[in-house]
């Protein structure tokens, strides 16, 4: 993946540049998609039933959920690079282009899908589904309770990543001028701040004062509900992420100076590493069969934000080994990553109507896990190929006044 140069400055006001920006990241690259795809076998793992998952990832699946953050640095950070290599190059943002392309990109698959659980209702994936309008206004992931309509509830991350649209274009354009090194430090530390005290709040009030199983249960919902879904307690991914497209954008040579592949991969590992452990740590809830994603306090509070941080410090060093990492052809891995959209929207439902199928007791083990797998590749190959790249095709004949790079 390219990098772009600009000199060093105390402003990241794009007219300060002594070097054209080109573009900025480029087309596709085999680092983003390594993440891509890990994070989306991650997914589908943590929502296969335990008797259907293979020994030796009986102790991965539990943590498959850091799935979805990964999914948010990468969009944080390519959607970031895209909105500020542009107003680099322009000083301005084609809005219009920008929402069409997304558009192009998110709804034709999305609302196919949509389509299918709205009007076939035996091939949810749970019983009860939020109304039809929550998921097409992208206001699902607000008061979301499971219990009382958990099908496609794996549309919530598209409800926070639909905000990031709305939101960061408009506060690229108004920072242009004034995002000093320090005013981006404290607009950092105010984001991830804020969204530790929220969590902390919430958990206080709706997790803490559970003392019983029932209890617990009870406050598994209100975690889902008030903490773990809601746009505004989960910006670290997307935010660690736009930093990193930022600070290489802006300050390639100081990226270059201070953090070398090993070292970026170091401190990222070390933080990943962290944030595992504290997720890991169970306190009350290890007397309980809750889900992992159900965190204590110390990971609910801690763990988001430094687990972000240490996939954006692996990113960077995954772009820069791009030269090298890009010889080893392992087309697997790119397939995963292309199918990566497909296969979220439906890996549930597919698993769900395996069952109808095969019956869930052939679905056990090793050959349930064969069967999940061949028969959610199956249906998220015919999805891209019918539909996500047809519209891609589309958006690429666009109109547009600035040429953007390949996007998630």
């Amino acid at each position: 993946m390219n990098t772009i140069t600009v000199a060093s400055s105390k402003s990241l006001d794009p007219l300060d540049e002594t070097a054209s920006i080109q573009s900025a990241a480029t087309t596709r690259a085999f680092g983003p998609d390594l993440l891509r795809a890990l994070a989306i076998l991650l997914v589908m793992l943590v929502h296969l039933p335990a008797e259907a998952t293979p020994l030796p990832l009986a102790a991965i699946r539990p943590y498959g959920w850091i799935g979805v953050d990964i999914f948010f640095v990468l969009s944080g950070y390519l959607i970031g690079s895209q909105l500020m290599a542009e107003v680099a190059r322009r000083n301005a943002i084609d809005f219009k282009t920008f929402y069409l392309r997304r558009a192009f990109r998110i709804l034709p698959a999305f609302l196919l899908v949509l389509a299918v659980y709205a009007l076939v209702p035996s091939l949810r994936d749970a019983p009860a589904m939020q109304s039809v309008w929550r998921f097409l206004t992208f206001t699902v992931n607000f008061g979301l309770d499971p219990r009382s309509g958990g099908a496609f509830a794996e549309a919530w991350s598209l409800g926070v990543e639909a905000h990031f649209y709305l939101i960061l274009p408009i506060l690229v354009v108004l920072l242009k001028r004034r995002a000093t090194p320090v005013l981006i430090a404290c607009l950092l530390a105010t984001i991830v701040i804020a969204g530790m005290g929220l969590r902390f709040a919430f958990w206080q009030s709706e997790v803490g004062p559970a003392t019983e199983i029932q209890a617990y249960r009870e406050a598994l919902a209100a975690y889902l509900r008030d903490v773990y879904y809601p746009t505004y307690n989960r910006l670290d991914g997307l935010t660690f992420g736009v930093v990193l497209a930022a600070i290489r954008l802006f300050r390639p040579l100081l990226w270059e100076r201070y953090m070398s592949p090993y070292i970026a991969f170091g401190i990222g590992g070390m933080l990943v590493t962290a944030a595992l452990v504290i997720f890991s740590v169970r306190g009350p809830l290890a007397q309980t069969n809750l889900p992992l994603v159900f965190q204590p306090l110390a990971g609910t509070v801690v763990g988001f934000p430094l687990f972000s941080a240490g996939v954006a410090f692996v990113l960077g060093a995954l772009v820069d080994l791009q030269p090298r990492i890009a010889r080893w052809h392992l087309p697997a891995i790119s397939g995963i990553a292309t199918l990566s959209y497909s296969l979220y929207l439906t890996h549930k439902g597919i698993y769900h109507l395996d069952r109808m199928v095969f019956g869930r007791d052939n679905l056990l083990g090793l050959s349930g896990f064969v069967i999940y797998l061949a028969t959610c590749f199956l249906v998220a190959a015919t999805l891209w190929f019918l539909v996500e790249r047809n519209f891609l095709i589309l958006r690429d004949h666009l109109p547009s006044r600035a040429r953007r790079s390949e996007d998630v």
